[in-house]
């Protein structure tokens, strides 16, 4: 079963954080580079596990790394590292977590080049997936072909996030 399927039928009042997701947020563009920052650490974290799990722990993941704010993430130091790593609510793995401070500096680099990640990832669309996995990993960390393929498709940059059959492949494409 495909993802648009398994969420297509939950029921709308369930409590899988997965329909809310593939409803309003999955396949959707973001502008926000906080939001942005947040989805590739939540994409990174994600390997390995499922995303349920993730999804599931996201409350958590947006106390632990001040609500995705690129520019404090930034500036974490080791007391912050050892605060993850005790953080039972996120994945406590120390390159994942090394990862998500490196890449937020990375992307306060890309600010002050391009004026946002946004505009990065614009000025770098289009590409296919092959490009754009070796454009991160000429930029940031923990950052393979999954995980970049999850995070562009979850963004709109890389297609197939919904079956043509999806009710929400529909409303993608007329705000496209």
């Amino acid at each position: 079963m495909n993802y648009c399927d398994f969420c297509n039928a939950l029921p709308e009042n369930t409590p899988n954080p997965n329909k809310h997701y593939h409803d309003h947020e999955y396949g959707f563009a973001v502008a926000h580079d906080n939001a942005l920052f947040e989805r590739l650490i939540l994409e990174i974290n994600q390997a390995g596990l499922s995303w349920t799990t993730i999804l599931n722990k996201r409350a958590a993941f947006q106390a632990a790394y001040a609500q995705f704010d690129v520019a404090k993430v930034a500036a974490f130091d080791e007391n912050d590292m050892a605060r993850l790593l005790a953080d039972a609510g996120i994945v406590r793995n120390k390159l994942k977590i090394q990862a998500a401070i490196f890449n937020a500096q990375k992307i306060q680099s890309i600010q002050k080049e391009t004026g946002s990640f946004k505009n990065w990832l614009d000025q770098h669309h289009p590409r296919d997936k092959a490009a754009w996995v070796k454009l991160f990993k000429q930029h940031f960390k923990f950052v393979g072909g999954e995980i970049v393929g999850e995070f562009l498709m979850s963004l709109g940059y890389l297609a197939g996030a919904h079956h043509e059959h999806c009710p929400i492949y529909s409303k993608i494409k007329s705000t496209g």
